[in-house]
Parts: structure tokens; C-alpha cells; sequence
């Protein structure tokens, strides 16, 4: 998998590496069953604050919704 300046990839989606530092608690980690569930409401919260969307439809360019870092993959 390709190495970039501002993300990361764990194998389940990019995530900023400068919101993941803010985002991060001391608590001891859970699993996703115990985090998440089934999402109740139309408006459901991603466990992972700092996950990056796609900036484009051709999926060349990452964005982080935070703090609107941006950054090319190709």
C-alpha cells in the first residue's frame, strides 16, 4: 500500500495522521461490537473520528473532513 505525507491506511480506510493524534483517548480499547452495534438513527457516528473521505469521484484525492487537509494517492 502506498506511503502518504498526511494518512495512513490500517486495512479498513484512510485516516488523517494529525486529527487521529487529536481524536485519540486513554481509554482502554474495545471492540467494534461493543463500540458501534447496528446504527439506530439516520445520523449515525463513525467510531473513527478521523477517517478521510474522497475528494473526488475518481478517488484520487483524499480529504480529511476535520481539518480539511487534502492529499493526492496517484
Amino acid at each position: 500500500m502506498k506511503s502518504l505525507d498526511n494518512f495512513y491506511n490500517e486495512g479498513f480506510g484512510w485516516i488523517c495522521k494529525k486529527c487521529a493524534e487529536k481524536f485519540k483517548t486513554d481509554e482502554e480499547p474495545k471492540s467494534r461490537l461493543m463500540r458501534e452495534g447496528e446504527a439506530e438513527s439516520k445520523n449515525p457516528v463513525l467510531s473513527n473520528k478521523a477517517l478521510a473521505k474522497w475528494f473526488d469521484s475518481e478517488r484520487k484525492t483524499l480529504v480529511c473532513p476535520n481539518c480539511q487537509t487534502t492529499e493526492n494517492i496517484k
